[in-house]
């Protein structure tokens, strides 16, 4: 693994966190109606690319307003991100007010959308990446050493066209860090003494490391389907495979009450030996192109939220019978930026180890830790690859900062485990309350759980946070049920943390 002295390290900590408003004047942003929305206005502003030379070169992000509905009660503004890395944000406050956000948040805030820098309108980045390579980012299942070493050329590649693509030049400082000071600049450039914050899956670590650099400027910060304290590094690539192993049961249970229909097992036991003998039978002979890699790899994805579990069971159902399973037809979705601000992001942020072998080990003991899809999150990135060195230490979320903060969490998510989850809570110290909802999927405010979306509703809305962590039960008969068109806009909102999966 690259490495520099401690002492230089400190050092480069010492001149990066200083902040963003003592290096820029305050510039008053001129707001417009969005291009592609009615509800929405839209900005841009200007920030350093290296915050250690703000006077170099700078980049723009844009940024977009939902006004709150009632100006007169208005408490501030509440900065939003759905995660990723990568995801695009600008469209999110529309989307959070169509998926259902309570008209009481409407009411506090203006609802502050933005890119985060390298995505999408805010000078996005690119890999160069071909349509081969843009399914996922999330490597594949490695059956073996042979598995990894193969993998390891794959992601060579893409390095490589990363460090030599029209961004290249880019690459050491499209970090989580530096957007954090881009907030806090948004933050600036809005006249707002503090910030409240919103962000799911990733976010929620970009949200902590806002809360960690800028602890006297946070407000009220929900912290959504947590990460571990390190983000999405080799770390929590591996928690990936923690969480098929607690979501996966949630699918076998609801499959095995059909099994009339799908005749895939007569209880949760029988469900979960039919994916092992289908990843068996596709890796020794794919049908339509999936093999058993793939297979697991969509089975994963699927497991983001409980209305793709009947596709999901036909798509097993096909395969058992040896037929090409049925694909959904979607709108095009261009990931190529996406993917390629995500691997920015995750390489820039953490020091991955760059030997092979490495990786080999850890699929190996994650392979016998996590059956399920353990061989894949510990499989090798582009990032041992790498071709920069990232130009600060990763920040240490640290309980240091008035309490602020509140994480609320399905205890069994499959991209950002509950054992994540309880780390950052750790990390946070008596900064943080946690609410956790006894339910599967990725995303929980928002979700049918009442108790969870009642917990985040009062802390925006009035400051009140639980005094202590909190479970809530699986009943969600107070809150009611979201309709279809509410659940997809919900998902639309947020940004998978490995999009391109299921």
């Amino acid at each position: 693994m690259r490495r520099k002295s401690l002492a230089a390290m400190l050092a480069l900590a010492s001149v990066v966190v200083l902040a963003p408003q003592a290096q820029a004047a305050k510039v008053v942003p001129e707001w417009a109606p969005c291009a592609d929305s009615v509800q929405l206005l839209c900005t841009t502003l200007t920030v350093p690319l290296d915050y250690r030379n703000p006077a170099g070169e700078r980049i723009e992000l844009a940024i977009s307003k939902l006004p709150s509905t009632k100006p007169a009660q208005r408490r501030g503004v509440l900065l939003l991100n759905p995660g990723g890395p990568g995801g695009a944000g600008l469209n999110m406050p529309a989307q959070l007010a169509a998926a259902g956000l309570p008209a009481s948040v409407l009411d506090t805030y203006d609802l502050i959308g933005f890119d985060p820098r390298g995505v999408g309108q805010s000078s996005p980045v690119t890999c160069d990446l071909r349509p081969e390579q843009v399914a996922s980012n999330v490597p594949p299942y490695a059956k073996d050493a042979a598995d990894v070493a193969a993998r390891a050329d794959f992601a060579r590649e893409v390095a490589k066209q990363c460090a030599e693509s029209a961004s290249g030049a880019r690459l050491p400082f499209i970090t989580t860090a530096n957007t954090a000071r881009d907030m806090d600049l948004i933050r600036l450039a809005l006249g707002e003494p503090k910030i409240s914050y919103f962000g799911g899956s990733y976010g929620s670590y970009l949200g902590a490391v806002y809360a960690t650099l800028f602890p006297e400027r946070t407000d009220r910060i929900v912290l959504d389907s947590v990460t571990g304290p390190g983000g999405l590094d080799p770390a929590g690539a591996r928690l990936l495979g923690q969480g098929m192993e607690d979501r996966f049961p949630d699918f076998a249970r609801w499959a095995a009450d059909r099994d009339g229909t799908y005749e895939l097992g007569r209880n949760p036991r029988q469900v979960k030996a039919k994916y092992f003998e289908l990843a068996a039978k596709l890796d020794a002979n794919p049908i339509a192109g999936i093999d058993g890699a793939l297979f697991r790899h969509f089975t994963f994805g699927s497991l983001y939220g409980d209305a793709n579990f009947p596709v999901l069971a036909q798509q097993w159902q096909a395969l058992d019978r040896a037929d090409a399973p049925a694909v959904t037809q979607q709108a095009a979705q261009d990931l190529t930026n996406l993917l390629s601000a995500q691997l920015y992001v995750i390489c820039g942020d953490t020091n991955w180890p760059e030997d092979v072998a490495t990786y080999q080990r850890n699929v190996e003991q994650d392979r016998k830790r996590y059956p399920l899809f353990g061989a894949a999150g510990a499989n090798i990135w582009p990032c041992a690859f790498w071709a920069t060195e990232p130009v600060e230490p990763a920040v240490t979320i640290t309980d240091d900062g008035p309490s602020t903060v509140l994480l609320v969490q399905n205890r069994r998510d499959p991209a950002t485990p509950l054992a994540g989850a309880r780390q950052m809570r750790r990390a946070l110290g008596d900064r943080a309350r946690m609410v956790t909802a006894d339910q599967g999927g990725h995303g929980t405010y928002l979700s049918e759980n009442a108790c969870a979306n009642n917990a985040v509703t009062r802390f925006l809305v009035d400051g009140t946070r639980p005094a202590h962590d909190v479970s809530c039960g699986a009943d969600s008969s107070a809150f009611g049920t979201l309709s279809d068109e509410q659940r997809r806009v919900r998902e639309r909102a947020f940004a998978e943390v490995h999009p391109g999966l299921g």
